[in-house]
Formats: C-alpha cells, structure tokens, sequence
C-alpha cells in the first residue's frame, strides 16, 4: 500500500514538472513573437534624418503692426464732457489748416452769456465801491483841513471872548467895590458881580475842556469812523473787483474754449484715430462719442519715422539684444532689414484674458519708406543668434528622459539609444556638441521605441509574475 502511495506521489510531481516546463516554454515562444512582431513594426515605419553640419540661424518670429515713433498729439482742450459733430475720417492725408474735428458749443454759448452778465454785475458793484472809497478817502481829508479846524478855531475864538469878558468883569468889580466903600453902590451890587464872574469862570473852564476833548478824543473817534468807512469801502471794492475779474475770466476761458470747439490741422500730414495706434488705449473717436479735456482726439504721425512695437514672452526677452538685425516682411512688399531699437526693462501691464503670460515691449524701428501708414500688418523676424556651421538634430528625433535628452542612431545592428549633448537651436533643429557624429542617421520616430521599450518592461513584469507560481509549485 506504501509503495502504491509512493508511485502516485512520484507521477504527480513528474507531471507536474513537464506542465511547468512546457508553460515556460510557450512563454518564451509568445515573448520572441512579441518582440520579432515589434522589430518588423519599428524596422517598417522607421524614418530616418541624415547628421549634417549646416549654417544655423536662430530667430524670434512674431506679427506686430506699424506706428510712428513720433506722433503730434491733438489734445481736446474743452473742459467737462463734449460731445464730436463732426470728425475727419481716419488715415486722410490734410493741409495746416484743414478743419478736423468739431465739438458741440451750445452749453459754451450759454456759459459765454451767463458770465458775461456776471461780469458787468461785479463791475457795477466794483465802480460803485470805487467811488465810495474815494468819496469817504476825500471826507477824512475834509475833516482834517476843514471841519476840525473850523471847530478848533471857533473853541478857541469863544474861549477869547470869555477871558476878555473875564477881564471887564473883574474890572466892574473894583469900580463897584470902590463905590461900595465910598457909599455910591450898594452891596448887593458887589455880590451880583461876584457871583457873575464866578459863573463865568466855570464857563471859562468848562470851555477850556470842550477843547481839549475834541483836539484829542473827539478827533480820534471821528477819523476812526471815517477809516473806518474808507476800509469798508476799499474792502467792497476789491471784493467786487476780484469778482468781476474772476466772472470776466470765466467769460473768456469760455469764449477761448469756443474756439476750441473748432479742432484745425496745425501741420500737413496724415490723421489718423488715436485706436489706430496699437500703443494707445482710448476709446472711439467717432461723431456723437463724448470726449474729455486732456484727452487725445487725434493723432498726426511723422512718417519718417515708423516703427514695429511687438510684445515678447518673458522667456524669450533675455536673448533679444538692440541693433540685432531683423528681417521685416509687410504684405505687398519685399521684405527688408531693420533693426531693434529698444528693449523695455518693465513687462506690459496684464491684459484681461491673457492668463499669466507676462510681456516685454520690443520695439523694432524702420528704415525710411515710401507709403508706409500706422496700423499695417508687419512680420518680424528677429535674429538673435547665427553660427556658420554646427551639428543639428531634428527637434522630432528627440526625447527628454528625466531632463536628459536622447536620440535613436540607426546601426548595423538596429537602432541604437544616444544621450545627447545640447545647446539652444531654432524652432524645427538643436544643436548637439556631444553623442551623434556627421553622416550618421538618426531615427524621426523615436516615440516607437520609447513604446516598444515600454511594452518590455511590461512583457517582463507579466513574465515574472508568471514564474512565479511555477517556482512555488515546484
């Protein structure tokens, strides 16, 4: 019974081991079918690109417009909101002189009558004050001269009067005191002249006291109510004055603002709408539009003097040099040389839609032209580097690996993987120092075998995984 046991177990292992060892087999049959069905598929739709040396330039191409770098701006010289009745078209060619835009005048009209009856109004008020203030400057010299001294004079010629009266008083009074001791005058005689001369005295003082109050109190009170008169009066005037001149101003600011109204050519040349030039964000300038003091109406570009302002991605800025020579091409014309002129050192402000590309003015000036105009289409090409003979390698028959680039070789053996070597080329060839020699063909679908590579790794995941269970059974 043992041995009957023993036997099974024995071919049950045999077993075993020929189903293992014939499934390994299969495998190695489907992998060597995989991988010959791979290389027939590679080998078939393989293109290859022959290394040469070639000359290389490397250029930035990019479409811009035309513009002046000198434009004559009309500026609106018209306070508040106006409105244009009438505006020369855009791009005509005009004389100084020729009538370009008009604004709408009725509310200059109307301010022009306004202030201008203002303006007499102050007037009026102003000459009024005027001859106040002179009237009352005129009646302090009155004063002074006239009515204080006719005052003065006449105290003092009563206060004459009164001691002289005093003299011939204290004189009938010894006469009558004379009398009185000799017995021809009665006492009531010497005392009524007694007490006459005493009256007369405190007259006397009393007078002497209405002179002093007008020389020094009386005076002053009344020439500080007659300045004070004049300054209120001066004081009118130049309020007057100031405002009539402020209403007068008005009425001419207005009336120059009428002129303004009417917008003539100071030079001849071309016209052109202040939206036509790519550099300027303003709105329309069309008949009916509403336009601002300050702001630009038209412009008037010198011609000579023409420009390409293009907006380089900030990647790209660095490489730009100026005086680097561009190839200008304008549609209907052969194109021709130029060369940058400036590189601005501050991106353009953010466009609303533009996401977060960040760009630099690049500005690109023209040789002088016959028939070249603002707002035309241009195409710059912008040579940034040349090199008379390198290596090349089209950007196609490369592939970045972990930031290292290869290439595919095409050998005697098959395709065979280079890492590369590089430098900066142009949009379509990069340069290679190192890893691919002159002559020799490099594959330009290299992503077959970046596939193939893949679908081997695969196959030998799935290989292992299916060894696996073999090398446990077993």
């Amino acid at each position: 019974m043992a041995r009957f046991f023993k036997t099974r177990l024995i071919s049950w292992l045999i077993t075993s081991l020929v189903l293992v060892g014939t499934g390994f087999g299969i495998y190695k049959i489907a992998d060597a079918m995989i991988a010959s069905q791979q290389e027939e598929f590679v080998h078939k739709h393989r293109l290859t690109h022959t290394v040469q040396r070639v000359p290389l330039r490397v250029t930035l191409n990019q479409q811009g417009t035309l513009e002046s770098s000198e434009n004559h701006e009309i500026i609106c010289q018209v306070r508040g909101a106006n409105i244009i009745t009438s505006v020369i078209e855009n791009g005509a060619y005009v004389k100084k002189g020729d009538l370009l835009l008009t604004l709408d005048s009725l509310y200059i009209d109307e301010q022009i009558s306004e202030r201008s009856k203002y303006a007499h109004w102050s007037r009026s008020a102003a000459e009024h004050w005027r001859a106040t203030a002179t009237k009352r400057q005129l009646a302090i010299q009155e004063y002074l001269e006239g009515r204080f001294v006719t005052e003065v004079m006449g105290k003092e010629l009563e206060l004459v009067v009164m001691e002289s009266d005093l003299l011939s008083f204290n004189k009938i009074l010894a006469f009558n005191t004379q009398q009185f001791e000799k017995g021809y005058a009665s006492q009531d005689q010497v005392d009524s002249w007694r007490r006459r001369i005493d009256t007369h005295l405190v007259g006397l003082d009393l007078l002497k006291s209405d002179i002093e109050v007008l020389k020094v109190h009386t005076k002053k009170s009344e020439m500080a109510r007659l300045e004070g008169q004049l300054k209120v009066a001066k004081a009118q005037f130049e309020a007057s004055d100031e405002r009539a001149e402020a209403d007068a101003s008005r009425r001419d600011r207005a009336v120059e603002e009428k002129e303004h109204c009417m917008v003539y050519a100071p030079k001849d040349g071309l016209v052109i709408h202040p939206r036509s030039a790519s550099w300027k964000w303003a709105p329309d300038i069309t008949e009916g539009g509403t336009v601002y003091k300050e702001q630009v109406l038209l412009l008037m570009p010198d011609l000579d003097k023409m420009q390409v302002n293009i907006g380089v991605a900030e990647e790209f800025v660095d490489d730009i040099q100026v005086g680097m020579k561009t190839l200008v091409t304008i549609p209907g014309r052969p194109p021709f040389e130029a060369k940058v002129s400036e590189v601005a050192t501050i991106s353009r402000p953010p466009i609303i839609g533009s996401g977060d590309i960040v760009r630099y003015d690049v500005i690109v000036a023209l040789p002088k032209l016959e028939n070249l105009k603002p707002g035309m289409s241009a195409r710059l090409e912008i040579v940034m580097n040349e090199m008379e003979e390198v290596v090349t390698v089209p950007l196609a028959a490369t592939v970045e690996i972990e930031d290292l680039t290869y290439c595919w070789v095409e050998t005697a053996t098959g395709a065979e993987q280079r890492l590369l070597k590089t430098e900066k080329g142009d949009d379509v060839s990069i340069v290679v120092t190192e890893g691919v020699r002159v002559g020799e063909k490099v594959v330009m679908n290299p992503l077959l075998y970046t596939k193939a590579n893949k679908a081997d790794d695969e196959v030998a995941e799935e290989g292992d995984s299916a060894s696996g269970p073999g090398e446990a059974a077993l």
